[in-house]
């Protein structure tokens, strides 16, 4: 287990799986999350990617709230590249009574000083949706700085929107 000032990041639990499919089926979730056609993901598939334990260096945290021990949300390291030392993340507060409170940021800190210090990554990447304002101020303050915008990427509710590129590298989040 992983603390932060107000979550634990850790293995996943046989009960977190319903509140996992039910977090990620959330109709305004799909929004910030999918990048592709918003279709439902049935329990079944959500316990099948619950338990897989991804490729070499791919690792999967269930989202603890520290003070209540209930699980809100996942985060995610995909993408290793032990040649350059780089890193994919994601992360989703599922519960929305934790949306907009610091839950997120405090997560990505300490999935961050995982990554950083476990696995001796120089620069960790990710992508975000240009309308999900929220994440990208929480991702500025974990240190993530925009590297690049993808025009026009990404297809919600009739509109066109861009895709945006940020990264930290060792160095400035050690700072």
């Amino acid at each position: 287990m992983y603390y932060g000032k107000k979550v634990c990041l850790r293995a996943y639990k046989e009960e977190d799986i319903k509140l996992a499919a039910k977090y990620i089926n959330d109709e305004e979730m799909m929004k910030y999350y999918e990048d592709e056609i918003p279709f439902p993901v049935t329990l079944w598939e959500k316990e099948k990617l619950i338990k897989s334990k991804g490729g070499i260096g791919e690792y999967n945290f269930a989202i603890e709230d520290r003070e209540t021990r209930k699980y809100i949300g996942e985060c995610n390291i995909q993408k290793v590249n032990l040649i350059t030392r780089t890193a994919l993340v994601g992360i989703m507060i599922g519960d929305r009574e934790y949306w907009g409170q610091g839950y997120g940021t405090d997560a990505m800190r300490v999935l961050l000083k995982f990554i950083f210090q476990n696995m001796n990554m120089h620069k960790v990447k990710l992508r975000v949706f240009s309308f999900n304002e929220r994440a990208i101020k929480s991702y500025e303050k974990c240190g993530f700085k925009v590297e690049g915008i993808l025009k026009d990427e990404i297809f919600k509710d009739g509109k066109y929107y861009d895709e945006v590129l940020m990264a930290v590298f060792e160095k400035e989040f050690n700072q």
